[in-house]
């Protein structure tokens, strides 16, 4: 058994530094067992592998910063996300925040809601795209680029295509077909749902 390593020590690089088991006992020059063996003995409860994983894809912190509101303006932002979320949002998918609409104006409003509420960077915000099979695909996807003032490279590349049984008014609101806006980050989706009135 590996000789005794001092609970500070453990404590500093586990916890404040956000190092790894592995990461550890290379540092202390410890065998793995070792590190595992004395977490154990001081009672430090180690990360869940989901914890590990998130902290392995976000080494800096979280990629978000919640913000609360200091303004009216900021607080009926913040109101108009959540309702929006709580009434069309994907709740179902544990992994991501994930919103469908046709309406430009209103996926403005919650992109807004996305940057200045919950404090994520745009250039994160991901898009899928569903037309009907008498839409231009690409036509729909400019529309879209433009109207939301994002990057293509945001999209994905798959464009879903669905048979088109539309009439009058329903045909003139899907013209652009129906955007998906995706932001994946496990840990804001579960805070985002803990903020909805359920």
């Amino acid at each position: 058994m590996d000789m005794s390593i001092e609970k500070e020590k453990l404590l500093k690089y586990y916890f404040k530094e956000n190092k790894s088991v592995s990461d550890i006992a290379k540092i202390l020059g410890k065998s793995e067992n070792g590190i595992n063996y004395w977490m154990k003995k001081y009672e430090i409860k180690k990360r869940t592998i989901g914890e590990a994983i998130y902290l392995k894809n976000n080494p800096y912190g979280d990629p978000f910063r919640i913000k609360l509101p200091n303004n009216l303006y900021l607080a009926e932002l913040k109101g108009f996300g959540l309702g929006l979320y709580w009434g069309e949002g994907n709740k179902k998918n544990k992994n991501s925040i994930k919103l469908a609409n046709t309406d430009a104006g209103l996926i403005n409003k919650f992109i807004e809601f996305l940057i200045k509420i919950l404090g994520v960077d745009k250039k994160d915000i991901k898009f899928s795209l569903q037309v009907f099979n008498d839409v231009d695909p690409e036509k729909a996807r400019s529309y879209w680029i433009n109207k939301l003032n994002i990057k293509a490279g945001q999209f994905y590349k798959t464009v879903t295509v669905t048979k088109s049984n539309r009439l009058g008014t329903c045909k003139e609101k899907n013209k652009y077909g129906v955007i998906n806006i995706y932001y994946h980050n496990t840990k804001l989706k579960n805070i985002l749902i803990d903020m909805l009135p359920l």
